[in-house]
């Protein structure tokens, strides 16, 4: 994937993370705050103030999560973002995460 590809669908993905947290923050499914710099997605839980913070990494071609519980690192493999050490998808993931931090059921699409 060339590195503009690669840029247009971190951002791509990184708008549809913001979107679908602001959409649970106005339905009430929890208090979330989200920020965006350039290429980093900061989601803070204004109930706790910690954050998991999004950011892409063109020189890896790689979209890295900072989270309470770790950093995690995803390389796009067959259509999906996946975990480049445990196999996982950066929805599911990052919907995990979320309720942890969060305190609420969180599911990402």
């Amino acid at each position: 994937m060339s590195e503009k590809e690669f840029l247009d669908l971190a951002e791509a993905t990184l708008n549809t993370i913001e979107e679908a947290m602001d959409r649970l923050n106005d339905e009430d499914v929890i208090d979330v705050e989200c920020k965006r710099s350039g290429n980093v997605l900061e989601i803070e839980f204004i109930d706790n103030g910690s954050k998991i913070i999004v950011n892409s990494q063109a020189p890896m071609q790689e979209l890295w999560v900072a989270a309470k519980s770790g950093g995690f690192h995803y390389k796009r493999e067959g259509g999906a973002w996946i975990n480049t050490r445990d196999g996982s998808e950066l929805f599911a993931a990052l919907s995990e995460l979320a309720s942890a931090q969060g305190g609420a059921t969180v599911t990402l699409v």
